[in-house]
């Protein structure tokens, strides 16, 4: 599958102080080869479609699918449009909202298209990620609970469920009961004879809820 480069659309503001370092960077990576074609747009100038765009401080910056907003130096907004091809990088912009307490931004993001979960369960599967980044992004997966989108991770849910980590193998028993799949059943069942307490204790609510909202998947 052939990776295209980013467009990138940037609306500044006059007295904005860091735009012109954005701007510059972008046409960086534009004469690279790295963005395909850049916008910028005086803010103060369209108010309409800075409107439109929810634009509420600049620099603020759509690279592809990501949203950015504030100072970015020419190598972070490289990073970014490497993120852009592939999986790896919706998770990193998710934590990355996460952590700047953007959980409504997050959330939008994952509506506008729901495969977008399935990359978040590397955060789930990685026990020394930041606790905030992983709470938010628990949060955002048990909203889909007993959802098509939250089924459709059985299977890697599936293998959470052995991983080495306690704490992973909990998060991944909790969600698995969330699917309402009778798949999930065995699963679960293994996971109530678990080594560790928390993950037994779990595993009890977990099969609660299967018996609650089971579905046939």
């Amino acid at each position: 599958m052939t990776n295209y480069p980013p467009d990138a659309l940037l609306f500044v503001t006059p007295d904005c102080p860091h735009c012109a370092t954005v701007k510059h960077a972008l046409q960086t990576l534009q004469q690279e080869g790295q963005v395909a074609d850049v916008r910028v747009v005086d803010a103060s100038a369209q108010p309409e479609l800075a409107r439109q765009y929810e634009v509420r401080s600049a620099p603020w910056l759509k690279l592809g699918i990501f949203t950015l907003t504030g100072a970015h130096t020419l190598g972070e907004l490289r990073q970014w449009v490497d993120w852009a091809h592939g999986e790896e990088g919706k998770a990193h912009y998710v934590a990355h909202l996460l952590t700047q307490g953007g959980y409504v931004q997050a959330s939008a993001f994952i509506h506008a298209d729901t495969q977008r979960l399935k990359p978040l369960l590397s955060i789930v599967a990685d026990p020394s990620a930041n606790l905030e980044v992983r709470l938010g992004v628990s949060a955002l997966l048990e909203s889909y609970g007993y959802s098509p989108a939250l089924q459709a991770l059985l299977p890697e849910l599936a293998e959470l469920s052995c991983h080495a980590d306690h704490r992973v193998r909990a998060d991944a028993c909790h969600l698995l009961g969330l699917t309402g799949s009778v798949a999930a059943k065995p699963y679960v069942e293994a996971c109530l004879h678990d080594a560790n307490e928390e993950v037994r204790e779990i595993a009890v609510d977990a099969m609660h809820n299967l018996k609650q909202k089971r579905v046939v998947a």
